[in-house]
């Protein structure tokens, strides 16, 4: 029993080097990640493989008949699964579903030596009734759930302090087995706390990937499936197509001679009158140049009709009268006098006979 603690020691310690090198790494999706990852995963499952030959955990223990020593050994199963849930090569639906039985493992171990807190049990019994709609605060109280979010991101928060501050003394924790005990359960209860909202995460991405239409398998009756699809042309020359391929409008004579032996146009073209029209079309400004200076425009405008002279302060202006046009005094004096007429018939007010006021 002595040689398989060390050798599980051993390949623990080694894994967590593995997935704390894993943690430094930014680029998720380059192959030296990808292969660190399997590495760490293939560790982890040696992990968990050798725990259940020497039958490590065992259904008549609790948690007092775990030594402080073996309390790290709980969190295989979460770092197999949080590491899988992390794997993007191959598909990706089966990496979701290991990943969620690995969590599983690990939530059931808890549940055996009674581990988890009141708030992560129910927790837990929510996820056992509906694994593939599970979520951790509500999704019809948009109220509740962002209550429910902060506080368990203020829990996490505080778990991660108290962690932070119980590793501060690394030589203490190996002469003090309470201290060590508290930290290998306080991690415990983060790794808890972390696992049922990747719980949460990996249904919703199953539900996703659900709706996915499935991929063909590469084939060869699939290689000629798409030859026709691209292709889309029957033997009459019929396409459903609105744009053709560039190799069928090469080979539709759309390339070649314009004019046939007989001189009919095989192709449309367009008549240019000289050489010079040519050089000017392609050696010349990138946008339209004017036609007309602004002058010209306004003048053109005023001949169209586009443009209403007068406006302004001058418009209220009135002219001078010409002192020796009788014809225009006489004009002006029969219309003021028929505008007297026309006012002492009619008084202000004469015609408001209904809304008098």
């Amino acid at each position: 029993m002595g040689e398989s603690q060390q050798n599980i020691r051993a390949l623990f310690v080694a894994a967590e080097k593995q997935r704390k090198g894993i943690e430094s790494l930014w680029e998720t999706n380059s192959f030296a990640y990808q292969e660190n990852l399997t590495a760490a995963i293939t560790t982890y499952e040696d992990c968990r493989r050798l725990a259940d030959q020497i039958s490590l955990f065992s259904f008549n223990e609790t948690l007092e008949d775990i030594s402080s020593g073996d309390l790290q050994y709980l969190l295989i199963n979460y770092h197999l699964a949080e590491l899988t849930q992390r794997n993007n090569t191959g598909d990706r639906k089966k990496c979701l579903q290991r990943a969620r039985e690995a969590y599983e493992r690990y939530l059931s171990l808890l549940d055996i030596y009674e581990i988890f807190l009141k708030e992560d049990r129910k927790l837990h019994e929510r996820y056992l009734d509906s694994p593939n709609t599970f979520s951790t605060a509500s999704i019809t109280d948009a109220a509740a759930r962002r209550d429910t979010k902060i506080s368990r991101f203020k829990e996490e928060k505080e778990l991660k302090g108290k962690i932070e501050y119980l590793s501060q003394n690394p030589t203490a924790l190996q002469n003090d087995d309470s201290a060590l005990r508290d930290i290998h359960l306080t991690n415990i209860q983060l790794c808890t706390h972390q696992s049922f909202q990747s719980l949460e995460s990996i249904a919703q991405e199953l539900q996703i990937l659900a709706l996915a239409p499935p991929t063909p398998p590469p084939g060869p009756e699939n290689n000629a499936a798409d030859d026709r699809e691209r292709n889309a042309r029957t033997v009459n020359g019929y396409s459903d197509r609105l744009d053709a391929p560039l190799s069928q409008l090469l080979a539709g004579g759309k390339a070649g001679p314009m004019l046939s032996r007989d001189g009919k146009p095989l192709r449309p073209f367009t008549l240019l009158d000289s050489r010079q029209r040519l050089q000017q079309g392609v050696f010349r400004a990138d946008h339209s140049l004017p036609t007309m200076t602004i002058d010209e425009y306004l003048e053109e405008e005023k001949r169209r009709g586009g443009m209403i002279e007068g406006g302004g302060a001058q418009s209220g202006m009135q002219p001078e009268p010409d002192e020796d046009n009788y014809e225009k005094a006489d004009e002006e004096t029969l219309k003021a006098r028929d505008w007297d007429e026309f006012t002492e018939a009619n008084p202000r007010g004469s015609g408001n006979t209904l809304n008098r006021g």
